[in-house]
């Protein structure tokens, strides 16, 4: 999978890197409050990781940070509202995995993903698991794909709602193993994880964060992480590449961006304020105690790796999957 060489060359360069000369610096920028969007509901990965990363973005620009929920539609509203914007760097959108797949999942969007953004810097990655009911009689990932070919259809898979970000991972694990399920949508993933609990759903991927208390009760059984390599917060649970998916994988991606067309120099500002904000001990540890990988690139680099997720996205999301 080519969007992993992308990811991996990111994440080899080293906080602080990318720290930019003073020259390059915007000497006039901010000099107002900057409103970041979070285009997700609050309470997600995505809105948590922004709010921890906020504080100090604020000590580094001199400004307050302020973060802006605006959910709905898989992240398509409030990039829309991104991607509007006066072009001052005043209003900044932090965007996830859906930004990479919605080009391919919706039939027309509002803007244009790979024109009308300024890309700034990739900030991190996170895993998610696949987890089943404790009744359901599988104990590894490859047992849980064999029983779905075996009761083709009869698999219920909840996520929190098309275009979400484990609604991309279910699709992306159907493709690669040709596996017949019902998909469950909610309108998030915490209904979705109670109606797993309840045995009303059997399995369901979930970002590490909401699913930890519920593994260590065996409320629900973790099968198999998305990433490459196995996370320290479940160092026990195989990966999904190493029980019979060879190469898969899927993570929860974070990233900043500006509208198109911000002034090179106040893109320099923001990408090294992120790069500080991200070499901070408290960031750092409160993010890896998520299951993140904290990261750093350029604005080109972020660029790219939008590019291979949106050439990646529609070669898995079918005709059918799409939303009018």
């Amino acid at each position: 999978m080519r969007v992993v060489a992308v990811v991996l060359q990111m994440s080899a360069w080293p906080l602080g890197v990318l720290m930019l000369s003073p020259n390059a610096q915007c000497d006039d920028y901010p000099m107002r409050p900057v409103r970041l969007i979070v285009p997700h509901a609050a309470g997600g990965s995505n809105d948590i990781i922004a709010r921890v990363i906020a504080p100090r973005l604020t000590e580094t620009l001199g400004q307050p940070i302020v973060v802006d929920n605006r959910g709905g539609a898989g992240g398509v509203i409030g990039s829309a509202l991104a991607a509007k914007a006066t072009p001052d760097g005043y209003t900044l959108l932090f965007a996830d995995a859906p930004h990479g797949a919605n080009p391919a999942l919706y039939r027309k969007l509002p803007y244009d993903t790979l024109q009308d953004f300024s890309s700034i810097s990739l900030v991190a990655l996170m895993p998610s698991v696949l987890i089943v009911h404790p009744l359901l009689a599988v104990n590894s990932v490859a047992e849980l794909i064999a029983l779905a070919r075996a009761k083709p259809g009869q698999l219920n898979c909840g996520s929190a709602g098309v275009g979400s970000s484990i609604y991309l991972t279910m699709a992306l694990f159907i493709d690669r193993t040709g596996i017949n399920i019902a998909h469950v949508p909610y309108k998030s993933g915490a209904p979705a994880l109670t109606d797993l609990i309840s045995n009303q759903t059997q399995m369901q991927f979930i970002n590490l964060p909401p699913s930890l208390q519920h593994i260590k009760a065996g409320r629900v059984k973790p099968l198999g992480l998305t990433s490459l390599g196995r996370s320290p917060l479940l160092p026990d649970v195989p990966t999904i590449a190493e029980s019979g998916v060879p190469g898969f994988e899927d993570q929860q991606w974070q990233g900043v961006f500006g509208p198109a067309n911000v002034r090179r120099a106040i893109v320099n500002r923001v990408n090294a304020a992120f790069v500080s904000a991200m070499m901070h001990a408290d960031v750092r540890s409160r993010l890896t105690g998520m299951g993140a990988e904290v990261l750093s690139s350029s604005p080109e680099q972020l660029n790219e790796f939008v590019k291979a997720q949106v050439n990646r996205w529609s070669k898995v999301i079918t005709p059918a999957m799409r939303i009018e």
